[in-house]
């Protein structure tokens, strides 16, 4: 194992030292993709010869079957499982959840009524909000984690929603035999590989008035893998596998059957705020946590502790490098052609 990460893990090293260890690998990877550009048309190519999504199954264990509690603890109240929006002066976690759900709303062009679609849905933030706001919609919610989805079931039910429904399933199986007005999707697309597979889906499910709101991290310029391929990967082994860092040209380059409506880029601050504020929650409740994760990994569970720890490090370096305009958060609204 390389060494930094050994001490790291071991919690030998000042998170101090951490961080600026990261901010060396990200100037490094940032001079690495600038110097052997890959075209997203390659990509295209290649990742379109494959499955929709690969290692479903680890990464549903790296982060979705993690036990429920523990999300509850360190995330914000609505349980959001990605990027927040922390207006000026904000420094509430509740207040940039609930920022980053109305303006994903509004850009998404969501009224009461409609027939809506969520892909990869998480612990149900956005869902479970929009069967709050719009209460004539009917609102279908999609993941492929067994937990998320009798977390989701019990607050529709603690809240009275009778509009909201959630399925189960891989994405590399679903298939809906039902036409939505809107489908939308909260940082899913980053866990998937054949993105033109799924574009086309997703024509054959929308109205033809139907709109499609994607909300992805990116990077400025090029695209990437998370793969595991020497000892340096921590991310892709521990956290991340299948995944990929999209430009933010790859989605509409995939989208064949789609117009290119409107783009939105949001400054990778915000979601560095987001994940400080996730790891201030879990330092402050870290003997809860560590009791938690005894229940997922047994006589590893400091370790894991601790990784969870680098991992937002990590992703808050990432996502602040460079001011936050490197690696960011777009937000895309398509229509059919």
């Amino acid at each position: 194992m390389h060494l930094p990460s050994l001490l790291a893990e071991r919690r030998l090293l000042p998170d101090s030292f951490i961080r600026w260890g990261i901010r060396q690998q990200l100037k490094a990877h940032s001079k690495e993709l600038l110097k052997n550009p890959k075209a997203d048309s390659k990509w295209i190519e290649e990742l379109s010869r494959g499955p929709i999504a690969v290692a479903t199954q680890t990464s549903k264990e790296q982060h979705y079957e993690v036990p429920t509690d523990y999300f509850l603890t360190v995330l914000g109240p609505h349980l959001k499982y990605s990027a927040c929006l922390w207006e000026s002066g904000q420094s509430d976690l509740a207040a940039a959840e609930q920022a980053m759900l109305s303006l994903s709303a509004q850009r998404a062009q969501l009224t009461d009524g409609q027939s809506i679609l969520e892909l990869g849905c998480g612990w149900g933030s956005f869902s479970l909000w929009m069967a709050e706001q719009y209460p004539n919609s009917q609102i279908t919610a999609m993941s492929h984690s067994t937990t998320q989805k009798a977390y989701i079931d019990s607050q529709a039910q603690k809240r009275g929603f009778t509009n909201l429904e959630v399925l189960t399933c891989d994405i590399n199986h679903f298939n809906s035999q039902t036409s939505y007005d809107r489908i939308v999707s909260i940082e899913m697309f980053e866990h998937l590989r054949n993105h033109r597979a799924l574009f086309d889906q997703l024509a054959s499910w929308l109205k033809p008035d139907g709109k499609l709101f994607i909300h992805i991290f990116t990077h400025f310029r090029s695209t990437y893998l998370f793969e595991v391929e020497h000892e340096r990967d921590w991310m892709a082994e521990h956290f991340f596998t299948g995944g990929m860092m999209p430009s933010v040209e790859l989605l509409p380059l995939c989208a064949e059957a789609f117009n290119e409506d409107e783009r939105w880029a949001i400054n990778g601050r915000h979601y560095s705020q987001t994940l400080e504020a996730w790891l201030k929650k879990q330092d402050a409740a870290e003997t809860t946590v560590l009791h938690l994760f005894k229940e997922t990994y047994g006589k590893d569970a400091r370790l894991w502790l601790q990784r969870w720890r680098i991992f937002y490090l990590a992703c808050s370096e990432l996502f602040a490098y460079q001011s936050g305009n490197e690696w960011a958060v777009t937000h895309y609204l398509f229509s059919k052609k």
